[in-house]
């Protein structure tokens, strides 16, 4: 079965994961995972953090020559900015540990808490430190730290891989920057990708996105943050991907529990979603028809491709909520956990919206989990073989045997 793992904090010395299960014979370079890295790293209203890390992975093992073997699959992103935080993220006891650090950046010094006693609202600070009785929420927010998603987007570059290899292609744009929204749908996205990728907020609409860019600027000057919507679009998927048969298996839970785990990700919706709850049936559900060369498939798509827990042939449109990041350069109150004085949250280095970022992780994300139903449908351990068995269920389904 196709799985990760990954490990590291955002200031750490690096980030690392391991991918377990992708087939032999699959053509990789790190040169297709730092397209994806760097898209991740793009989009208006992104924090300072980007100025510094200009994200590249290292293979480690798992690729020769080009081609995957089938082995374990390991990589490694630096943290560039570890070069300031060695004391305070350490793996060894340092006595003399800063309790305060300065960094000097672009001419300017900046003070940061090495030891933060004081949790911020929103975040997985104050639950972390309950349940791992920490003393520091540094000990916490360093892993919860959206910093992890760099390796989710290095994993979900070797699963597109092996998605495009198949024709199966994989995109996605911003619908919503806090009030504004986007006249795109999923059909413009795919039709007219090129601008969305060259957009600042991976916007397709260019009026919305004018006034997107100016929802932000005003959030900055109020020391605020922006949350918004992104669709995630697949084409070109067989049906039948995924299961009917157990809870545990099916696609669109996969997809959503993939898509919610990414952080200050609040609400998946597929298709037609919660507008479906409110109209007849006869007006939500998807037609069926047959052609001889095209084999079967459904008359509209408001089911977003998926129905009883599979993949049904059609687009796979699957839409996220992601609320406003939690750090706020004018925190809310909080409780210092030493004292258990009332304070103002501490601040740490972030964005204002990371909308278009969040995007780029929820195409990775569904990626891999696409990735793992496929070969779950098409198992085997080199790329040949499983060409053969997609080539003969291709050919099934369009009753060509």
């Amino acid at each position: 079965m196709l799985r990760f793992l990954n490990a590291g904090e955002s200031h750490g010395k690096s980030l690392v994961t391991i991918i377990e299960g992708m087939p032999a014979g699959l053509s990789l370079s790190a040169g297709n995972i730092n397209l994806q890295l760097a898209r991740r790293q793009r989009g208006y209203g992104r924090g300072g953090r980007m100025k510094i890390e200009t994200d590249k992975v290292e293979i480690l093992s798992g690729v020769r020559d080009g081609k995957t073997l089938g082995t374990p699959i390991a990589l490694q992103i630096e943290n560039k900015d570890w070069e300031n935080w060695q004391k305070v993220m350490n793996v060894e006891e340092i006595p003399d540990k800063p309790e305060v650090i300065r960094i000097e950046k672009d001419g300017r010094l900046r003070q940061v808490e090495g030891t933060v006693s004081c949790p911020r609202p929103g975040h997985a600070d104050l639950g972390g430190i309950l349940k791992y009785n920490h003393q520091d929420v540094r000990n916490v927010l360093e892993r919860a730290s959206a910093r992890e998603t760099a390796t989710r987007v290095a994993v979900g570059a070797v699963a597109r891989t092996l998605l495009e290899s198949f024709g199966i292609g994989i995109y996605s744009h911003v619908q919503e920057i806090g009030c504004v929204k986007s006249s795109f749908n999923a059909t413009d996205c795919c039709n007219c990708y090129e601008e969305v990728e060259a957009s600042l907020l991976r916007c397709g609409d260019k009026k919305a996105e004018t006034k997107m860019v100016a929802e932000i600027d005003h959030a900055k000057e109020m020391g605020d943050s922006l949350g918004g919507v992104f669709e995630v679009i697949m084409t070109q998927l067989p049906p039948g991907l995924g299961s009917f048969a157990h809870w545990d298996r099916r696609l669109d839970g996969l997809l959503a529990q993939a898509l919610m785990s990414i952080q200050a990700i609040k609400g998946v919706e597929i298709g037609d979603g919660f507008a479906s709850a409110r109209i007849k049936g006869s007006e939500v559900h998807d037609g069926i028809a047959y052609e001889p060369q095209k084999g079967y498939f459904h008359l509209s798509n408001r089911a977003g491709g998926l129905e009883g827990g599979m993949s049904n042939g059609e687009m796979i449109v699957l839409r996220c909520a992601m609320k406003p990041i939690p750090t706020l350069y004018h925190p809310l109150e909080t409780v210092d956990i030493k004292t258990k004085e009332k304070k103002m949250a501490s601040v740490e280095r972030s964005d204002v919206c990371a909308v278009p970022a969040a995007a780029v992780v929820g195409e990775a994300m569904v990626a891999f989990v696409m990735a793992r139903a496929f070969l779950d449908q098409f198992s085997g351990d080199c790329i040949g073989d499983i060409k053969q068995q997609f080539t003969h269920y291709s050919e099934r389904i369009r009753g060509e045997h």
